[in-house]
């Protein structure tokens, strides 16, 4: 088998060093506002460990390690009440800072119920399942909830905003923070 070399395309260099790209610090920690995350995973109880430790790390990588743990819990509950209330069907996350917030979003494939019935006790079955997250994120000021996923997504859509104060961000953060107290 002949040896084969990864290279960069050359038509690309001219194109990075126009937009100023070229020659960055290749272990230049990532902007807060790049931090855009998706996942698509199984609907299985493990599914749960690796979200967790995808989240903390991309935090950690974007300077907002101080929310990892309330992050990783809102995740944990998103997946844990999907995949108990509509087991073994795929389940897609997204992790995304926007305007000074954590948001993450959890789409299941749950059936749509007919029966008005059956949709009540169905949302407060998930409400109820997900009261841990709603003290959680109440607590930190942010907000959550549930929804019928709209086209061309299927299923329920599920959700937590947390707050994130910008002033303490950034590179470091945690360690000035440390040097403080």
């Amino acid at each position: 088998m002949p040896l084969m070399r990864a290279t960069h395309c050359p038509v690309a260099q001219p194109v990075l060093a126009n937009a100023g790209l070229a020659g960055r610090r290749r272990n230049r920690q990532p902007r807060i506002e790049s931090l855009a995350y998706s996942f698509t995973l199984p609907g299985e109880p493990h599914c749960a460990a690796t979200a967790r430790t995808a989240i903390r790390s991309a935090l950690d990588v974007h300077g907002l390690a101080p929310y990892a743990d309330l992050a990783v819990l809102a995740a944990t509950e998103l997946i844990g009440t999907a995949v108990k209330l509509t087991p073994d069907r795929e389940l897609y996350l997204s992790l995304r800072y926007r305007m000074g917030a954590l948001r993450l979003v959890l789409w299941d494939q749950h059936p749509r119920h007919t029966d008005p019935d059956d949709v009540s006790l169905c949302t407060e079955r998930r409400r109820s399942a997900l009261w841990l997250l709603a003290a959680c994120v109440s607590d930190c000021g942010g907000e959550w909830g549930t929804s019928e996923a709209e086209p061309p997504q299927r299923g329920v859509k599920s959700w937590a905003v947390l707050p994130c104060r910008s002033p303490e961000l950034g590179p470091g953060a945690q360690d000035r923070g440390r040097m403080r107290a």
